[in-house]
């Protein structure tokens, strides 16, 4: 009956609801936990000599440390793989480690990396300057024109960098065209899906190769935890002579060869047997936990993130003190096309747009919200707000703000999941702070409460 049943299950293809409930993870054998357990452990004890040899030569698989691997932290993993489409995924303490472990792997001094110009502000710094500390040469592109990428390539170059819903301008990566113009110089194309999540657009099954998440976003979305992954799909070809770091005997390893060894997982292996290991940024069992939390919820939570982050960018394009908003899922927006073809379940709910007022107006409005939260994050159930040129983006040259598309006036909006009447409501009252404090003509008056429910205000602590 067993063995029948395991035929069963392995034939049914599980839909996204079922998996990101499910994939990864059993009871527990010994105690019949439904939930998984938090495995709040450093190290795990060997059967023998033989296996603890084994596991460090990486003949077998096995626990050794919870710095390389850890059973809470491996369910994690598998449940965001399954969900991408990928053959397995690597977690690391954050986003950005998670960026810099995946780049690190695959890179060594004399490289060449092709980025899209239009990127999240800390992953611009980690390009620019981390790439440099390894010496590795790095071109910025415009990720719309697809010759720019063509064009960039050299003799060097060890992989396209982009995101699918660029931060904050709101573009989308043509994700199938850029990872053709890759694939047709043997390069592996890098697709950070942080805002569209697993469950809005899985990028490998468009041809990227590796998949990167910030988990804090809205994978975890409680705004408790801070993590990321990265996926691989486990079809690119590290052994085509362009990628020694991989694919040649490793002297870490006593000559073992990654790809030849791990065939389809020697990307995956390398990541995690050396980079994870050596740089050490490995996510907590805790953290992994909760962010399994998350991702039990995840289609639910995205679905009204963005059915109300349609409402608020419609609201905002109709307002006379707003400009350029950059919803990629407003009829007429250039990217449009490719939110239909890459994001048919909806855009993503960050996207920024243009106040009156320039960097006075921008900041003024902040001032006048009190039920959005001001604070340097995106993805939470709770809507969040920033002026990125005054913080996110702050270290950025003004050349590199307008090609981030970033303005002095621009303000980025994670929108959450509250009552989206209410968030408009709270919109209105900071624009009229904004009206009253750079003399910009607006149609909201202080205090109106016109677009929540019943007319009532509401208070926040």
């Amino acid at each position: 009956m067993t063995d029948k049943l395991s035929r069963a299950e392995q034939a049914r293809e599980f839909g996204f609801e079922t998996r990101q409930l499910h994939a990864g993870q059993r009871p527990d054998p010994n105690t019949g936990a439904r939930a998984v357990p938090i495995f709040q452990t450093t190290s795990y004890v060997f059967e023998d000599p033989e296996s603890a040899a084994a596991y460090f030569n990486l003949q077998e698989y096995g626990n050794t440390y919870s710095r390389i691997m850890n059973p809470t932290v491996a369910v994690f993993e598998e449940r965001v793989a399954n969900l991408e489409g990928g053959a397995g995924a690597v977690a690391f303490a954050s986003g950005i480690a998670a960026q810099a472990a995946a780049l690190f792997t695959l890179l060594q001094p004399g490289d060449h990396v092709v980025s899209s110009s239009a990127l999240y502000g800390g992953t611009v710094n980690q390009l620019k300057h981390l790439l440099r500390k390894m010496s590795v040469e790095l071109t910025w592109v415009d990720p719309d024109d697809p010759g720019a990428w063509r064009e960039a390539v050299r003799p060097n170059t060890k992989a396209f960098f982009g995101e699918t819903i660029g931060n904050p301008s709101g573009n989308v990566l043509d994700i199938e065209t850029v990872a053709a113009i890759a694939h047709e110089h043997e390069l592996p194309l890098i697709v950070d899906n942080t805002f569209a999540t697993p469950y809005l657009c899985r990028p490998i099954e468009w041809g990227a190769d590796i998949v990167i998440h910030s988990a804090t976003k809205f994978i975890g979305g409680h705004g408790t935890s801070i993590g990321g992954v990265v996926v691989e799909a486990g079809t690119f070809d590290w052994s085509n002579g362009r990628f020694p770091v991989v694919a040649d005997a490793s002297p870490a390893y006593h000559g073992l060869r990654f790809h030849e060894t791990f065939g389809m997982y020697g990307y995956l292996m390398k990541l995690r047997a050396e980079t994870l290991r050596d740089l050490g940024g490995a996510l907590s069992p805790f953290n992994a936990f909760l962010f399994l939390q998350g991702l039990e919820t995840l289609s639910l939570r995205m679905d009204r993130h963005v059915e109300n982050a349609r409402a608020v960018a419609a609201f905002l394009d109709s307002h006379e003190l707003a400009s350029n908003v950059t919803y990629p899922g407003l009829p007429g927006n250039k990217y449009r096309p490719l939110v239909d073809k890459y994001l048919p379940r909806g855009a993503g709910a960050v996207f920024s747009f243009d106040c009156a007022g320039g960097r006075a107006g921008g900041q003024g409005l902040i001032g006048g919200l009190t039920l959005w939260s001001h604070l340097a994050n995106v993805g939470d159930a709770k809507s969040l707000v920033i002026h990125p040129a005054s913080t996110t983006h702050r270290q950025l040259g003004d050349e590199e703000l307008r090609a981030a598309g970033v303005g002095p006036g621009t303000v980025r909006l994670s929108v959450g999941t509250e009552s989206v009447e209410d968030l408009i409501w709270d919109l209105e009252q900071g624009f009229a702070r904004v009206a009253a404090t750079t003399g910009a003509a607006s149609d909201a008056p202080s205090g109106a409460p016109s677009a929540a429910k019943g007319g009532e205000k509401v208070e926040t602590a």
